[in-house]
């Protein structure tokens, strides 16, 4: 891990126990984690702080609350990558799969995950972002 300057991830769930995996995954992969617990929260936080990468639950107090932050950190930070990860599979049947090239210019999610998440469905997407250099 490159302790002078570490990648800092910052990572938005309602749900502790997804909040705390995600979290324990991203260490796994060297990074430097900030969490919430709601939109509002991390409203604030995307307002003020720089991070390398978000992680963002699509339902939280709206339904479309990991879209919303998606957009904020994107109108901040267009080079920060977003992961949305989601319940709605689940919950309502519906995948998220197959999206064009437009609609994901319109989400402005850069990878959509269903929950529950594996670790190597994470890191596969995260390096993506953070191609291992020699």
């Amino acid at each position: 891990m490159n302790m002078e300057n570490p990648k800092k991830a910052l990572i938005v769930d309602d749900d502790p126990d997804c909040l705390e995996l995600v979290g324990m995954m991203l260490k796994r992969m060297d990074f430097e984690i900030e969490e919430a617990e709601s939109q509002s929260q991390a409203e604030v936080m995307i307002k003020t702080g720089n991070y390398d990468l978000a992680v963002f639950d699509l339902m939280m107090e709206n339904h479309d609350s990991g879209f919303v932050l998606c957009h904020k950190m994107k109108r901040r930070s267009p080079d920060t990558p977003v992961i949305i990860v989601t319940n709605v599979a689940r919950e309502t049947g519906l995948r998220f799969r197959g999206f064009t090239a437009g609609e994901m210019e319109w989400i402005k999610a850069d990878a959509i995950l269903d929950k529950s998440i594996r670790f190597e469905q994470l890191k596969h997407e995260v390096d993506k972002f953070f191609p291992v250099t020699a």
